[in-house]
């Protein structure tokens, strides 16, 4: 394939591989980036690797120094980055969490549903030694960002493991690249590979709130809509890493148990 040259913020980006998973409807011309051809190959080797905003051989990777040999900080995002970065992310809002649908489920909570009930998780738990519940705010409202390209692959879909990684990976370098890569885009990308390897006491906590935020909406949906969702509880039954994520699966768990007036 041809190299490609596409101007954005002053800088050019030269690259010979489009980003295989999107739809070229997926952004306006202006805005459709692309993989270095060895950050591809890097990316289809190391599903699992840790992912950057930048390619290591991308123009943004490498420190932008003046001519007096100092070295710059790297603008935040643009007006207009923001702005396609927030509009590409308004499909969290609008695609349903799959699982749902597929029990039947009438009316399923969207992606952004809940990760902004896990983020509420975070703001209100208590104080955890060690544990900065800042970090747990923000990682709650990152870990399923990704979603807004491939959306919301669950096990019942066939995908293995790795290659769920790989998908959301690389919808996570579009979105990096999006937002204009950076301080801010680079903070979303660890967050969210912090969250993905379970590396950090901040990551077991909001692990925990994602299936105890599970596990609530579908008490909800059995209370609501007489549905039978043991499946989900059987799913996430010993599971819980930390002490917060076990009281609180209890106390969901006692609240199913007693009859509703």
């Amino acid at each position: 394939m041809r190299n490609v040259m596409i101007h954005r913020g002053g800088v050019f980006f030269f690259c010979a591989k489009p980003l295989s998973i999107l739809p070229s409807l997926l952004t306006p011309p202006h805005l459709r980036l692309c993989y270095s051809s060895s950050a591809a190959a890097a990316a289809a080797s190391s599903p699992n690797r840790a992912i950057h905003c930048m390619a290591n051989d991308s123009p943004l990777s490498q420190p932008l120094t003046g001519g007096d040999g100092s070295v710059s900080v790297p603008p935040t995002p643009s007006a207009s980055s923001a702005i396609d970065f927030l509009s590409l992310c308004s499909r969290l809002k609008t695609t349903p969490r799959a699982g749902w649908g597929k029990r039947d489920v009438k009316n399923p909570e969207s992606i952004a549903d809940h990760m902004y009930r896990m983020g509420l998780m975070a703001l209100i738990a208590s104080d955890i030694p060690g544990v900065n519940r800042d970090k747990c705010i923000k990682m709650a409202i990152v870990h399923d960002i990704a979603e807004a390209i491939v959306g919301d692959i669950t096990p019942s879909c066939g995908v293995s493991k790795e290659e769920k990684n790989r998908r959301e990976s690389e919808a996570l370098e579009h979105m990096c690249k999006l937002l204009g890569g950076g301080e801010r885009a680079e903070e979303i990308a660890e967050l969210w590979r912090e969250y993905e390897a379970n590396a950090s006491p901040e990551a077991k906590v909001v692990k925990d709130f994602d299936k105890l935020e599970l596990i609530l909406q579908a008490l909800e949906y059995e209370q609501e809509q007489g549905k039978d969702l043991e499946e989900f509880f059987e799913s996430t039954a010993g599971k819980f890493q930390t002490d917060i994520g076990k009281a609180w699966a209890l106390e969901i768990a006692s609240r199913r148990r007693k009859p509703q007036h």
